[in-house]
């Protein structure tokens, strides 16, 4: 084929995993899974930008969640008004459980007339009062990248009027100052807070590490930056790439995850590190190095089955590339440029809430 895209490999080795040794098991939505335990996915950036092509991914709305998480938002409007709708199903949850009268309370109708999920979705997006109320999600991943409730006094921030921690902001800092850190982490799971939460975290938790570029590898990408136009004969220097900005250090990035919804959710959640990685190095001028994924209960809902065996024959294009402008704070989806992304047809799946 003359390319590499071993990511669609490895997820559909993934998949056939989980058809050949996956137990069944009962689940919180009541749908059923094939699980395994403990797997993990490694891709090395260089090799194109992980976006998987065995099946048509929703590019759009997997920038427009991460975006929405880097903002610290917790609320559901933001969303739906870019038309990212992977979080209405556990908001309308959220309204159904809410509004239902409880055993004490007598309702004189006996039951409450409940709008449906597309109602519910179309008032989020026409009634700010509304939305304030019902498209909160509690203190899920954006409330504890940006926000995490702290009692230091130095963690008082003066635009909140409270004390809080912005875990992101921490890491650029030490990306830039330290970037040696055995310390270049951030953490969703706040054990405090979980029971706030809709949906406790799922991907928990990641973990940065750099490390220092050779001269030649400083070189090549000088060389690329020159569009290959480069002098042979005058040698280039680690102090003349200085000059030109050329990074310095690779950074990886490794994430943990505690429940893998293996067919809908494992394609986005690879994307989505893969372009907080990408942000990350072009917000500290390093250059994104390898993906790693630690993947705890790995599964495939019983609904999924059929639509896995039928990715798991289609054969792999080749990656894409793509492009972030104004690093990690980038705050349109017109910051982040998708190139040469070839796939095959979307596969449907129901989403179990």
């Amino acid at each position: 084929m003359g390319f590499i895209n071993n990511i669609d490999k490895q997820y559909q080795k993934l998949l056939q995993d989980i058809l050949d040794n996956g137990v069944w098991k009962k689940d919180r939505t009541g749908t059923g899974t094939i699980s395994v335990f403990g797997r993990q996915i490694r891709h090395k950036m260089s090799e194109g930008f992980p976006l998987l092509t065995t099946k048509k991914m929703a590019w759009k709305t997997m920038v427009t969640e991460l975006l929405w998480f880097l903002q610290g938002s917790t609320n559901i409007k933001y969303l739906v008004d870019n038309g990212c709708h992977i979080w209405d199903g556990d908001a309308y949850m959220n309204y159904l459980k809410d509004s239902r009268p409880n055993e004490n309370e007598y309702d004189f109708h006996q039951t409450r007339i409940l709008m449906s999920q597309e109602e519910f979705i179309n008032k989020i997006k026409t009634d700010d009062e509304f939305a304030k109320k019902w498209g909160e999600l509690g203190p899920i991943y954006g409330k504890q990248w940006r926000k995490w409730n702290s009692i230091s006094d130095s963690d008082f921030d003066m635009r909140m009027g409270t004390y809080v921690v912005d875990q992101i902001s921490i890491l650029i800092n030490d990306l830039r100052t330290n970037p040696d850190s055995r310390r270049l982490m951030v953490n969703a799971w706040n054990v405090g807070e979980l029971g706030q939460m809709v949906l406790p975290p799922c991907h928990y938790g990641f973990q940065v590490y750099t490390r220092e570029l050779s001269e030649i590898e400083r070189g090549v990408l000088y060389s690329k930056k020159m569009e290959g136009f480069v002098d042979t004969d005058d040698l280039k220097t680690n102090e003349h790439y200085d000059k030109m900005n050329i990074p310095k250090r690779a950074i990886s990035l490794m994430w943990n995850q505690r429940s893998v919804d293996t067919f809908l959710g494992l394609p986005f959640n690879i994307a989505s590190y893969g372009l907080l990685l990408m942000m990350l190095a072009d917000e500290v001028n390093m250059v994104p190095d390898e993906l790693i994924g630690n993947l705890g209960d790995v599964h495939l809902y019983s609904n999924h089955v059929e639509q896995a065996k039928e990715q798991i024959g289609r054969e792999p294009f080749e990656l894409p590339t793509v492009h972030v402008r104004d690093g990690i704070f980038c705050s349109s989806i017109g910051d982040v440029i998708l190139e040469n992304y070839q796939a095959h047809p979307t596969i449907k799946a129901p989403l179990s809430n």
